[in-house]
């Protein structure tokens, strides 16, 4: 099977992937981040009653034009309404929030506001007709249409919900991804590896990008390199009914590679596998029944990169989240030679110069063990297949991991 290209393989992967269609009724505590499956309409009407946006006095407009005195005969605060009727020569002292007496039409500010000596209130400034009052239904009337299906639910959309009176909103839920790092290599964080063994980290690093996509995470934890083993563990994602399984390492098709077969023994069927890119040449892809499979490579920053370039699309689409292009043109800051035929991706450090365009410094050294520099990039230089050199000062396309000036 040749190396299937990088815009390919993406193309493939989200014509297969399906926005999850089940919903879930969430509490507003819980809701921040998910995604409306119906739209949320007003179940009364804000503000319910014309209300004061100041401090000051509530009172009628033709008054203050002929500038008689004013008697003040009661108070208005928030929760506290005036009962009475405001009539001509009078006001009502009023607070920001609470409700504007029948018959006002005009807040005056308390600044704008002089007592005579018998009591009586002057304006020493006349007022617009209306000034400083919110008019009943100004910011949404009982029925309306606030919040539509589809959009994500932040601080400012959980607020607007609240203030309708709704207590719990319809989201849809979020995709469930099984994380099942392979190889008897591995041993957890925290353990003392033997001599021929490593710490495992790509499953943290997966699991972090598949929940910034919106998913939930199942780790399988490590699965040895025997098939009954990674039988057991593809049976376990299937049981807990997630929408993706996401392997680690083994999916090649060396003597100890055993993932891709034991996939296909579950009855798996391989879309494709081997990717014209670097890092991340050993990437599969396929179905198990309505589960999407996405073997990553067990080398730690080809998984991540892979992770970047294909699980993340495919989850937001799932999730019914919106595409997050993150990719941006920078200008490097060395020499970059001819490229072959896959598709590469240097870390590199990403600034911003004082015109606002983004510099990127690729690392000398880009071999894909090396985790550390990629902690320390700020970008990803994309260099398509057969790219010509590049000099300095030039511009090319990057991903970008993290903004300039970020520690």
């Amino acid at each position: 099977m040749p190396l299937l290209p990088v815009e390919d393989a993406l193309v493939r992967l989200l014509r297969a992937a399906k926005p999850v269609s089940e919903t879930e009724s969430l509490s507003l505590a819980l809701a921040h981040g998910r995604i409306l499956a119906a739209p949320v309409s007003a179940r009364l009407t804000q503000p319910p009653f014309n209300a004061s946006a100041m401090d000051g006095y509530a009172l009628r407009h033709a008054d203050v034009v002929s500038g008689k005195p004013l008697k003040v005969i009661g108070e208005s605060a928030a929760g506290k309404a005036f009962s009475g009727t405001v009539s001509e020569g009078q006001a009502v002292r009023i607070f920001t929030g609470a409700p504007v007496p029948q018959g006002a039409d005009t807040v005056l500010l308390q600044e704008d506001a002089a007592f005579n000596d018998d009591g009586t209130l002057a304006a020493t400034f006349q007022p617009s007709l209306g000034r400083h009052i919110r008019p009943r239904g100004q910011d949404f009337a009982e029925g309306e249409i606030v919040l539509h299906k589809g959009m994500q639910l932040d601080a400012s959309r959980l607020m607007v919900a609240a203030a309708m009176n709704h207590a719990t909103l319809e989201v849809y839920r979020r995709p469930k991804v099984a994380i099942m790092a392979t190889g008897d290599e591995l041993v957890a964080p925290g353990n003392t590896p033997k001599p021929d063994q490593i710490v495992a980290s790509n499953n943290f690093a997966i699991g972090a990008l598949a929940r910034e996509a919106g998913a939930d995470v199942l780790d399988l934890g490590i699965i040895p390199d025997r098939m009954d083993a990674l039988a057991a563990g593809i049976a376990e994602a299937r049981a807990a009914n997630v929408d993706m399984l996401v392997t680690l390492g083994g999916a090649s098709v060396g003597d100890h590679d055993l993932v891709q077969k034991a996939l296909k023994t579950a009855g798996m069927e391989l879309d494709f596998w081997r990717l014209a890119m670097r890092p991340g040449k050993p990437l599969m892809a396929g179905k198990l029944d309505a589960v999407s499979v996405l073997g990553l490579p067990g080398n730690p920053v080809s998984s991540l990169v892979c992770a970047l370039l294909f699980m993340q699309p495919v989850l937001r689409k799932m999730a019914h989240r919106p595409d997050a292009s993150n990719e941006a043109d920078v200008i490097v800051t060395r020499d970059l030679a001819e490229n072959d035929k896959r598709r590469d991706h240097l870390r590199a450090t990403l600034t911003l110069r004082e015109d606002g365009a983004l510099l990127a410094e690729p690392f000398d050294k880009q071999d894909s063990s090396m985790m550390k520099i990629l902690a320390q990039s700020g970008c990803l230089i994309i260099r398509p297949p057969f790219a010509p050199p590049l000099k300095a000062g030039e511009t090319a396309k990057a991903i970008i991991l993290r903004e300039p000036g970020t520690v």
